[in-house]
């Protein structure tokens, strides 16, 4: 396997792992914690998960003040932590549906910054390949089916913030350039991010009765959340570039659904099973001219 497509397979399996918080999280739910508590723990155990690896591989040691740790922690700030709060937020004001919905704007919105970037547009099958993986999100959701009349305006800004720093994280991700090792890259971005979001949501639960509990929600999100699409990320979207990252990062849709039908249980009907099979090969279609 060539490292481009070691990279698209890095890719592809960081957007998986992202997918399959979804159930993960429903059940963190059931469990009595909130969106705030887990957002906290996840975002933490992530950070203290990303030092043990540093720690554990000698070659990711190193000073880390003396790569971009500014630029680092602002993405993490306003790329990772920002668009889970956003999303959180919108979640809470409007259906899920809708929601999840306005969040993969990031595709398109990823693809544009690229573009103003490079200064050139994308060429006809990506732009293909994102009409195919936006009607294929509105049939895996269901979306004409959802109830679009329970919205805020304040939950369809933060749905579109949540899209815009999303696509901000995949954008920079292949252009901060840094000797440090991918371990250390990630670790930097996350724990810089980290008292950005404690002045929001502050750790306090982790000091209450059941905060062992939490810990370990928080040490298995932040595995799946945090720790190993950042770096799957870090390594894979320089090689590929953000407009390809983006469309690659759809198919985070279709493993959360597969992952909530054998998890939770959750029925999945035809038109949503038709929509993951667009999503997929839309991906295919974006890279398409590539591989010819």
């Amino acid at each position: 396997m060539n490292s481009r497509w070691f990279a698209i397979v890095l890719v592809i399996v960081g957007a998986s792992s992202y997918g399959l918080l979804s159930p993960l999280i429903k059940t963190a739910y059931q469990d009595g914690w909130n969106e705030f508590q887990i957002t906290a723990s996840q975002m933490t155990a992530g950070a203290a998960l990303l030092w043990l690896l540093v720690l554990l591989q000698r070659k990711a040691w190193g000073n880390p003040f003396k790569g971009p740790w500014i630029k680092l922690s602002l993405v993490g700030m306003f790329g990772l932590t920002a668009s889970t709060l956003l999303y959180n937020t919108a979640l809470s004001e409007m259906d899920a549906t809708v929601a999840i919905v306005l969040l993969f704007q990031f595709t398109w919105i990823t693809i544009v910054m690229d573009s103003i970037a490079n200064r050139k547009w994308p060429e006809r099958n990506q732009w293909l390949a994102v009409g195919m993986i936006m009607l294929g999100t509105l049939c895996a959701v269901e979306a004409f089916e959802a109830d679009w009349s329970r919205f805020t305006y304040l939950g369809i800004l933060c749905g579109i913030g949540a899209a815009v720093t999303y696509g901000f994280f995949l954008f920079m991700a292949g252009r901060l350039e840094t000797h440090l090792h991918p371990f250390m890259k990630s670790a930097v971005m996350i724990t810089g991010s980290l008292p950005f979001l404690y002045l929001i949501y502050p750790p306090m639960a982790f000091f209450q009765a059941g905060g062992g509990s939490l810990l370990l929600w928080g040490v298995g999100l932040g595995g799946l959340g945090q720790v190993f699409p950042t770096i799957a990320f870090m390594i894979g979207i320089p090689r590929i570039g953000s407009t390809l990252a983006a469309m690659l990062g759809a198919v985070e849709l279709p493993v959360g659904i597969v992952a909530s039908l054998l998890f939770l249980n959750e029925a999945v009907h035809g038109v949503q099973w038709f929509g993951m099979l667009l999503i997929l090969t839309g991906i295919v279609v974006a890279e398409k001219r590539k591989v010819s």
